[in-house]
């Protein structure tokens, strides 16, 4: 409910709180190794802020290398010689399920956290980030009965001879570092597979939003999952994480955030050529053909950028018109970015919530002022909203050309560069153009077109007349430098497994 004027206090003062957020933001934030809550090693803490004000929400406890070394082992020995090292598939299912179960029980509580740690919406949260959390867990959930290997007939020797079969193992210790745009989904794309697998894991979430990531901890604690088979650790990229990718006992790192620090994992990784996925940045393509039902595409072209303010690495940034309907496009788009409600995620009527970050912030400030300089023409947005907080307007730019940055580079906020093109024979070409490749969104009544265009478009996932559609059935990752590996599907789960082959003379 709200009490008094957004301007004057905080939303966690001006919103009523749930009792057990109340208590959660109060306690004492600690590391979650080898099934308790400890102090970092350091004893040092770090503070997450409330994005729409800038204030401190609560003190977290930092990792380091030795943290990373203390749950590194109680992984390991959770792996090698616990309970979970014995259990069978159908037992590590059904924890899986529970954990779900636990998570649907804490909606609202879990909703609230990710809208005060990260900004989103909290109506948002509660239809999106933790429906399609618990779908995952449950999806994974199904997986581990059902990892199989195959017996192979020789190609040579006879078939009484030899009798040969894979086996399909956990990989093992696993360290897992995730984003701030979806904190606790992204922790649910990784957990859920790992667990599924067999493995143990060292999870970093991150320094922006650590918030839902413990409190998943002690939902895992509730559900009943043996000591060291999840670990939490909260801290610092330059830290914690990079503890987590060069450590020696550490078997295969999953990492998804930008393809620059991406690179630096692999790097790390190579130590001890510890296996790695990564799921990394993006600078869509979202083409609309003249034929499209302009009265889908409009607001389908909006929420592709504009959905999760930009902070999406599959965000449609690139909108590419054809020529004939490029101004009606445009104009479009525009009334639908003018049309969003911006403000604290708790507020019921919030569309549109802050960036998470001041460096989040100032980084996209930074791209609108070099659209601008450039010789880009804002059609609307373009500035700050708001006297305090990390609010940016949704910002279309048109008068572009593929040179400029706001073309190139990956933004990561509510920022879109519309283009005009002439046909599907010169579209192709354009929209690979960039080094990334994660996903593409194509707008048109004519399905054959739409295939012909999909099969050219150098992307791991193309959206056709819907865009930003996910399920824990449909495997999402991208080409080029957008990553390495698959998230969410069958897919994902070569990413926690080994491939051992036996054979036997008969």
């Amino acid at each position: 409910m709200l009490t008094e004027t957004f301007s004057e206090k905080s939303p966690s003062a001006l919103y009523t709180l749930l009792p057990k957020v109340q208590n959660f933001l109060k306690m004492s934030k600690k590391l979650f190794i080898g099934g308790k809550w400890v102090d970092a090693v350091s004893g040092k803490t770090f503070p997450t802020y409330d994005p729409a004000t800038g204030e401190i929400l609560a003190e977290v406890a930092e990792a380091d290398k030795e943290d990373v070394d203390k749950a590194v082992k109680a992984a390991r020995e959770a792996f090698e010689k616990g309970p979970w090292a014995k259990m069978t598939p159908s037992d590590r299912g059904k924890l899986i399920w529970k954990l779900a179960d636990l998570i649907e029980e804490n909606l609202e509580e879990l909703a609230q956290i990710e809208s005060l740690d990260n900004g989103k919406p909290m109506a948002v949260a509660k239809v999106a980030d933790l429906p399609l959390s618990i779908d995952l867990f449950r999806y994974m959930a199904g997986w581990a009965t059902k990892i199989e290997g195959n017996t192979i007939p020789f190609s040579l020797a006879k078939p009484e001879t030899f009798v040969s079969y894979t086996v399909r193992e956990p990989i093992g210790v696993v360290g897992q570092i995730i984003p701030w745009n979806f904190p606790l989904l992204m922790a649910a794309w990784k957990l859920g597979p790992a667990l599924a697998t067999g493995c143990t894991i060292v999870l970093k979430p991150a320094e922006q939003t650590p918030l839902s990531a413990l409190w998943l901890g002690e939902l895992i604690q509730q559900a009943g999952f043996p000591d060291g088979v999840v670990n939490i650790l909260p801290g610092y990229g330059e830290t914690a994480g990079a503890a987590i990718a060069s450590h020696m006992d550490i078997d295969k790192v999953a990492f998804t955030g930008s393809t620059e620090v991406g690179k630096i994992i692999v790097k790390a990784a190579a130590s001890n050529l510890k296996k790695v996925s990564l799921e990394l940045g993006g600078k869509s393509p979202n083409i609309v053909f003249s034929d499209a039902d302009l009265s889908t595409a409009i607001p389908g072209a909006a929420s592709a950028i504009f959905f999760n303010h930009g902070q999406c690495c599959c965000a449609g940034s690139r909108l590419y018109v054809e020529k004939k309907v490029f101004d009606k496009v445009v104009e479009g788009v525009s009334e639908e970015a003018k049309k969003i409600r911006l403000g604290p995620g708790l507020d019921p009527n919030t569309q549109m919530g802050p960036l998470v970050s001041q460096e989040q912030f100032d980084r996209v400030s930074f791209y609108i002022r070099s659209g601008i300089s450039e010789g880009g023409r804002v059609v609307t947005g373009g500035n700050r909203y708001g006297q305090r907080g990390y609010f940016i307007q949704p910002t279309i730019f048109t008068g572009v050309h593929s040179n400029m940055k706001v073309v190139n580079e990956e933004i990561f906020g509510p920022v879109v560069c519309a283009m005009p093109f002439e046909g599907i024979e010169e579209i192709a070409p354009v929209a690979n153009q960039t080094i990334y490749g994660l996903a593409a969104g194509i707008w048109t009544k004519d399905i054959s077109k739409a295939h012909r265009l999909a099969s050219k478009l150098k992307a791991g996932t193309v959206w056709i007349n819907c865009y930003n559609v996910f399920d824990a059935a449909l495997p999402f990752g991208g080409y080029k430098q957008s990553g390495w590996g698959r998230e969410m599907g069958h897919a994902v789960l070569e990413n926690y497994l080994e491939t051992k082959s036996v054979c036997i003379q008969i």
